[in-house]
């Protein structure tokens, strides 16, 4: 092996160079084109406040470079940098000594470059007349091994070791961001041990890449991966934007993310090096907190929530990379009883690394992280623990622990806080007390009576399935009784709220394939499929829906309650669908499963236009003439009254009746007020209407009334009437004169129709119809009606007479 040497040194003032220094002796292969990158590597600027000529003592507490550098063509550079005697005007130099690694040597005895910090090789003055002995075949590392006081540097920089490690391992990549890492010490011998315990904490490959400098008063500049610098530096450091560790001054409060190096500087406060090789030989990333986590913990490391939840998660994922030694010392360290801090991710890591373990190993061996989950499933509340087997608790161990846990288990299902209890908890407690052998078939029925609606109110919080859906099933397919149980729960409720049970199942598909018969259930999962396939024909998809169901809602009267609840979940059926679910189920049926009501909706809250809203109001109060009571009784006799209005002969009274019924069905709805005006209205507008009717109505000076009255005497067919019809116009004509002492609301009405309706139909008419008008209104009436019909219609014929006239003489 040959490695040339550098030897390089400062200018005193007055020289005739004007650079910083001089090589003084460069070995053979060191092209100029190197000495050029070399010579900013090897430079040197005293710190603050050295006196110009300091005494020997001072002169060697001055800072000293130790430099590992890569060089652009592939080769290195080590070499330090230390202030030296000068003479003359320059009473301090300095002097570099450097050796010169060709690219692919490796250092002499297979070496890191920092042990040779301390070799005795390295000079403080250029050999006599600058002659370089033959190239160097050995680099001596210092008088003692380099990680020797390692343990009581990590020791005493513990608040800073994690996040410094964790800038070095990001600044060994092979491709870093940033600039350099800065190591602010105040002597820079604490700066090359930090990258002694760089270099036993990382792998190889990633120290040879760690380039470094011990002393730099320029660390922005720096093209080094690595730089130490004194506390008077640091800020400008900071400025520069650089990960700057402050390691002469306060602790740091905030730790660092990077669990890798956590667990790193666990293993070093732990004087435990020797671990980092053995977690290297590990399957896995290098870096991974994982191998170096497991190791730690085997070797009595005490080890955070997080690196312990790493530890179980990589050995959960290599079961077979750990022999059964280190496996079982594992396992004591994870359940150690001493441990407080256990984390949620720690018990998800501990329950795969017992699914990855239970069958490979002894039971004796697993069975300390099986009593470990169930005690954090009960205690702890855990609901997505991965719970171990059965078999995993036969024998004494079994008893021990159902002696301790299952009282606790007992306690908290017989509680009635079952529907403030989440889900997740009531399943997990179901659980553990079977894997356990813990009795509760008493306390069963009172369970999954409070969790049947805890399932639908959870279920219904966000969408898409719930979290604590895997474990239902789980718990479902281990346990019979509890599934027979809460499957027939289910059922029981679903018809108090079927659309929120069918919801459910089409988030969790429960498994109700059995012998059990659960009308309602199967009902709830099929009406998906039913409006998929059959759309907006809400009849076809409630008769599939109750087929679906297996009984005749004769024999179970609460399957029509279901049906009706999952086709017409939030809206009232229409008209013709409620005559459709009337005919087909019984009135008692219907009153046993309480869907009359639906049917009553149907009926109030059809469009006025509807024609079959009066017959399905007819029919309901036949049919339920208990039920039915209050404001709806009312408001469906007022449709009722409409029909018999319409179509039949109502008994008498029935304007007075209209009147009535409205204000018992108070708040009535829009649509059957004016369905039953409207018939109102037009019966008294009819030729044959009973005179008492008009009179009542009349008297009354019922303001809505009598404005729906004037719509309908103002409507086409009533003007049409009243062209066509002198017998007509005459009966209106006697009747809107009739009542001149009525109220203000008639009164008006009355006079604006006869101008503005009955006056523009008699226009219209020939002479004779005219006539026939006046006889017919003396012949009901009277001769002085007769008379006052006349100057009614003569007023009318001198106006416009007078109008023409008027005319007449503008124009002239």
């Amino acid at each position: 092996m040959s490695l040339a040497q550098v030897h390089y040194i400062s200018t005193a003032p007055g020289d005739a160079e004007k650079t910083a220094g001089r090589f003084t002796a460069v070995g053979p292969g060191v092209s100029q084109a190197l000495l050029a990158e070399i010579e900013p590597l090897v430079g040197y600027a005293l710190p603050d406040g050295v006196s110009h000529r300091p005494a020997d003592a001072e002169l060697r507490s001055l800072p000293q470079a130790f430099t590992y550098a890569a060089l652009s063509d592939g080769s290195r550079l080590v070499g330090r940098t230390a202030p030296a005697r000068g003479e003359g005007p320059a009473p301090v130099r300095f002097h570099a000594h450097a050796v010169h690694i060709p690219s692919g040597v490796p250092l002499p005895g297979d070496r890191l470059p920092v042990e040779a910090w301390r070799s005795p090789h390295w000079v403080s003055v250029t050999p006599v007349g600058g002659t370089l002995p033959d190239p160097l075949g050995a680099l001596p590392p210092g008088p003692a091994p380099v990680r020797e006081g390692l343990d009581d540097f990590a020791v005493s920089r513990g608040p800073w070791l994690a996040a410094v490690l964790a800038d070095l391992r990001r600044a060994s990549e092979e491709a870093p961001a940033g600039g350099p890492v800065v190591l602010v010490e105040r002597q820079n011998a604490d700066v090359a041990r930090w990258l002694g315990l760089a270099a036993v904490t990382l792998p190889r490959e990633s120290v040879e890449r760690l380039t470094f400098t011990t002393y730099t008063r320029r660390p922005g500049s720096s093209a080094l991966r690595v730089v130490g610098a004194l506390p008077e530096d640091a800020a400008a450091a900071r400025e520069a934007g650089l990960r700057v560790h402050v390691c002469a001054d306060r602790p740091p409060v905030d730790g660092t993310p990077d669990m890798w190096a956590r667990t790193a500087a666990r293993v070093w406060r732990s004087r435990a090096p020797e671990l980092f090789q053995e977690a290297r030989e590990l399957p896995g990333d290098p870096f991974a907190a994982g191998p170096l986590a497991v190791i730690a913990l085997c070797n009595g490391v005490a080890l955070g929530p997080e690196e312990r939840a790493a530890a179980a998660g990589w050995a959960a994922e290599r079961p077979y990379a750990l022999d059964a030694e280190r496996i079982g010392r594992l396992v004591e360290a994870l359940a150690s009883p001493g441990i407080d801090d256990r984390s949620g991710s720690e018990f998800d890591a501990v329950g795969r690394l017992f699914g990855a373990l239970d069958g490979r190993c002894p039971a004796s061996v697993t069975a300390p992280l099986a009593a470990m989950l169930v005690t954090e499933a009960v205690r702890g509340g855990n609901g997505s623990l991965e719970l171990p087997r059965r078999d995993a608790f036969v024998g004494p161990d079994g008893e021990a622990i159902a002696g301790v846990l299952g009282p606790e288990i007992l306690t908290e299902l017989e509680s009635g806080a079952g529907g403030a209890r989440p889900v997740a908890r009531t399943v997990q407690l179901l659980r553990v007390a079977r894997l356990l052998g813990v009795n509760g078939t008493e306390l069963l029925p009172g369970v999954v009576d409070r969790l049947a609606p805890a399932l639908l109110a959870e279920a219904s919080e966000e969408p898409g399935p719930p979290a604590f859906a895997p474990a239902l099933l789980e718990l479902l397919d281990e346990q019979f009784d509890v599934r027979t149980a809460l499957l027939g729960a289910l059922d029981r409720t679903a018809p108090e709220d079927p659309g929120a049970v069918a919801r459910f199942l089409e988030r969790v598909a429960l498994p109700f394939t059995g012998t059990q018969a659960l009308p309602h259930l199967r009902m709830c999962a099929e009406v998906p499929g039913a409006m998929t396939t059959l759309g907006r024909d809400r009849t076809a998809v409630w008769h599939r829906v109750l087929r679906a169901a297996g009984l005749s809602p004769f024999a179970e009267p609460l399957v029509l309650r279901t049906a009706v609840g999952l086709v017409w979940e939030d809206r009232a059926p229409t008209v013709e669908e409620a005559r459709m679910l009337l005919e087909a189920a019984t009135s008692d049926a219907h009153r046993a499963a309480g869907t009359w009501a639906r049917l009553v909706d149907a009926a109030l809250g059809a469009p006025a236009d509807t024609e079959d809203a009066t017959a399905l109001a007819h029919d309901l109060l036949q049919a339920f003439p208990q039920e039915i009571g209050g404001r709806e009784r009312a408001a469906l006799q007022l449709l009722d009254l409409c029909r018999d209005l319409r179509t039949g002969a109502p008994e008498p009274g029935w304007a007075e009746q209209v009147r009535t019924l409205r204000d018992r069905a108070e708040p009535l709805e829009p649509a059957v007020q004016e369905r039953a005006f409207t018939a109102l209205v037009e019966r008294l507008l009819a030729p044959d209407r009973p005179g008492a009717e008009l009179y009542d109505f009349v008297r009354s000076d019922d303001a809505e009334l009598i404005a729906a009255y004037d719509r309908a005497a103002r409507s086409e067919p009533t003007r049409a009437r009243l062209r066509t019809h002198p017998a007509y116009a005459a009966d209106c004509f006697t009747h809107w004169t009739a009542h001149p002492h009525a109220g203000a609301a008639w009164t008006t009405t009355a006079a604006a129709l006869l101008d503005e309706v009955l006056r523009p139909a008699v226009r219209a008419m020939t002479a004779e119809a005219v006539a026939e008008v006046e006889e017919t209104v003396g012949r009901t009436g009277s001769s002085g009606r007769a008379v006052a019909f006349r100057d009614w219609n003569r007023s009318s014929a001198l106006g416009r007479l007078g109008r023409r006239i008027a005319g007449r003489v503008r124009r002239g």
